[in-house]
C-alpha cells in the first residue's frame, strides 16, 4: 500500500514523499492521524536553527512528534476500527536498564526518525495509548508535551528532599505552563511560583500562587526547590539565578533545550550541596498518566486548553508553511487539523 509523507528535505521546505506500507505485517497498526501539535523542536528544524551537520544528517524527515489520529486497521483485532489514540514517538531501544525515553539507542520521530506528519503511519500496538473523551481532540494532540511534564514531575518527587513548601517554576512559556499544572495536581499542598518576562504570558498562570516578572522584581532566596522551562539563549541566566534563590540542598530539575553550552556557577552549585537533574521526553507509562489527567480531570484538561493559541486546517502543502509561520507568533500551541 502506498503512503504519502510530507517531509522537510530543506529548511521551509516540505516535500511529498512515497513510501509504502506492509498490511501483512501482524506488528504493526495503522493509524490516520488527525490532529497534529507543533512543538519548538520541530520549528528549530523547520527554520533552519539546528547546527548545518545535524540538519544535513537528518533531513529529509518527516517532522512532527505530537500527535493523535484514530485505528483505520489492526491485524489482530486488538483495536477498534476509528478507536481514537495517543502517538507515542519513542521508539524504545534495547537496553532496559536504563528508561525507553533514555537508551542511546531508542529512536525518536521527528528527530531521528519520520514524524507523524504523515498520510497514514505505521506504528506498534505498544506504541499508542486510546483515549476516551469527547471535545478535547486538540489537547490529546499534545499528549506528548504534557507527558514531560508529568515525567519531570515523578522524577523530581523520587529524588527529592521531602522539603516542599515553596517551588519555583522559572519560565512562562508552555513547558512551564504544564509543569505547574501537574505540580499544582500532584502537590497540592505545596507553593508554586512562576517566574518569567512576558507580562501576556504570565496573565495566563491564574492557577498558581504568585507570578514574578523578573525584568521588575528580584525574587527571593526562600524556595526549597526550582523547575528550569526556558530554555535557548536565556538558560544559562535562568539556572544561575535559581542556583542563587534556592535553599541549600534543594533540586532543580533542568528541561529547558538549549542548543549551546551553558555556563553554570558551580561554586554556589557545590558550597550550597544542590542537585541538578535533567529530563526530557518520556515514556508510555508517562503518557497513559498524561491520558488519565485529562480524561477523569475536568479543571487539568481545562487548564491544557488554555495552551492551544490557534487551530489551522492544513489540507495542502502550503497550509504546512503557513501552520510554522503562525506558531512564531503566539504564546503556545498551533494544533494542525491533518487533512491531508
Amino acid at each position: 500500500m502506498i503512503n504519502h509523507l510530507y517531509r522537510l528535505t530543506s529548511p521551509f521546505l516540505i516535500e511529498r514523499c512515497c513510501s509504502e506500507i506492509n498490511l501483512q505485517d501482524k506488528n504493526h497498526l495503522i493509524v490516520q492521524p488527525k490532529k497534529l501539535s507543533i512543538c519548538k523542536a520541530d520549528m528549530r528544524y523547520y527554520f533552519g536553527l539546528r547546527d548545518a551537520a545535524v540538519l544535513e544528517k537528518r533531513l529529509p524527515m518527516a517532522l512532527i512528534h505530537e500527535a493523535c489520529g484514530e485505528v483505520l486497521y489492526d491485524p489482530n483485532g486488538i483495536f477498534q476500527k476509528h478507536q481514537k489514540v495517543v502517538l507515542l514517538p519513542n521508539i524504545g531501544g534495547t537496553d532496559d536498564f536504563y528508561l525507553e525515553n533514555y537508551r542511546l539507542d531508542s529512536i525518536f520521530r521527528s528527530s531521528k526518525a519520520d514524524g507523524f506528519m504523515q498520510e497514514l503511519v505505521s506504528i506498534s500496538p505498544d506504541q499508542v495509548v486510546s483515549y476516551q473523551r469527547d471535545g478535547y481532540d486538540d489537547v490529546f494532540a499534545f499528549t506528548e508535551f504534557i507527558s514531560v511534564g508529568v515525567h519531570a514531575v515523578d522524577s523530581f518527587s523520587k529524588i527529592s528532599h521531602n522539603r516542599r513548601n515553596h517551588i519555583c517554576v522559572f519560565g512562562d512559556g508552555a513547558l512551564s505552563y504544564v509543569v505547574s499544572s501537574v505540580l499544582k495536581k500532584k502537590l497540592p499542598h505545596t507553593k508554586i511560583t512562576v517566574m518569567g518576562k512576558h507580562p501576556s504570558k504570565l496573565q495566563y498562570f491564574t492557577f498558581v500562587d504568585k507570578t514574578i516578572n523578573v525584568n521588575y522584581q528580584k525574587p527571593k532566596a526562600e524556595y526549597d526547590h526550582a523547575f528550569e522551562c526556558t530554555g535557548g539563549s536565556g538558560c544559562a541566566k535562568a539556572i544561575n539565578q535559581i542556583i542563587d534563590i534556592i535553599h541549600p540542598q534543594g533540586t532543580i530539575m533542568l528541561l529547558g533545550v538549549s542548543e549551546e553550552p551553558v555556563a553554570i556557577n558551580t561554586r554556589i552549585v557545590l558550597e550550597k550541596g544542590l542537585t541538578l537533574m535533567g529530563r526530557s521526553r518520556s515514556g508510555k507509562k508517562d503518557f497513559e498518566q498524561a491520558v488519565e489527567m485529562i480524561t477523569t480531570d475536568r479543571v487539568f484538561a481545562s487548564r491544557m486548553k488554555h495552551l492551544i493559541s490557534e487551530k489551522i486546517d492544513v489540507a495542502f502543502i502550503n497550509d504546512i508553511s503557513r501552520a510554522f509561520d503562525l506558531a512564531q507568533t503566539v504564546d503556545f500551541k498551533v494544533i494542525m487539523n491533518w487533512l491531508m
